[in-house]
């Protein structure tokens, strides 16, 4: 095969959880550009129809789905739909994330705890056994975990020095893709018999334009590259890994950062 035809999703069927925020947006452009057959699902619906639509009007195939990661019956409709009706599916993206439980940071109640856990954790594991037991018939898959850098590194405090930013102070988003990060290397090696791979992209911090000019030249500092993540940094290694490019690759923590983390 041609090397770059090694990175063509075309005839490939790909799930992305979420999809309308930050990188989701980017996620799913990438995969649609690529010649994936792309679904896009979460609790906001009509967030997700929208970006359907625009990818629709570009000449692509995107599909706007329901799915309630908090819910076991969620999971297995979404699962049991797209089995229906494209046979299969090739690239599972666990891209979605709730971050709505940490407002008391250490201090939230275990029910918090809990329930953010059993979106951000327990919902990876029942999604990614679901579609790996289809991979596993076609001894295929590409199955992408969307991690932080935040799973890597602690808070550096000198990131909020001369802005009114409170540093992140919930011990959930860390813990959560830190375990992130190591399931990945766990899956990987369940996985890897049945040719289906297993990574995870670790992005680093989003520049938006609410972020004060101050907190955007301490964190560029912090980076080797010298700056922020864009609309556009993670397209590249999305395809990378969901396409047969990278075919002898996985249990891999990919930090798409900037350098940060290698500082």
């Amino acid at each position: 095969m041609n090397v770059l035809e090694s990175f063509s999703l075309k005839g490939k069927v790909a799930l992305v959880t979420g999809g309308a925020g930050l990188y989701g947006r980017q996620i799913v452009e990438a995969l649609a550009e690529a010649g994936a057959e792309t679904y896009i699902a979460s609790r906001n619906l009509e967030s997700l129809k929208q970006v359907a639509k625009e990818e629709i009007e570009r000449g692509y195939n995107v599909t706007a789905m329901q799915l309630d990661l908090s819910q076991d019956e969620s999971i297995e409709k979404l699962h049991s739909d797209i089995i229906t009706k494209s046979g299969k599916c090739d690239i599972l993206i666990n891209n979605a994330v709730s971050r709505e439980f940490g407002s008391a940071g250490w201090k939230n109640t275990l029910d918090d705890f809990d329930k953010s856990l059993r979106i951000n954790a327990s919902a990876l594991f029942k999604i990614t056994q679901m579609f790996s037991e289809d991979m596993k018939k076609n001894n295929s898959g590409s199955i992408i975990n969307i991690g932080s850098m935040m799973g890597t590194v602690g808070v550096e405090n000198g990131n909020y020095e001369g802005t009114d930013f409170t540093p992140a102070t919930s011990p959930l988003y860390f813990y959560e893709k830190g375990g992130m990060h190591n399931f990945t290397r766990w899956a990987a090696s369940m996985l890897g018999p049945f040719n289906i791979r297993v990574n995870c992209l670790a992005p680093g911090g989003f520049q938006v334009p609410s972020h004060p000019k101050r907190f955007v030249e301490n964190y560029s500092k912090r980076t080797q590259l010298g700056r922020m993540a864009n609309s556009s940094d993670l397209k590249g290694p999305i395809i990378f890994l969901a396409s047969d490019s990278s075919a002898y690759l996985t249990g891999t923590i990919i930090a798409v950062d900037g350098g940060y983390t290698a500082k």
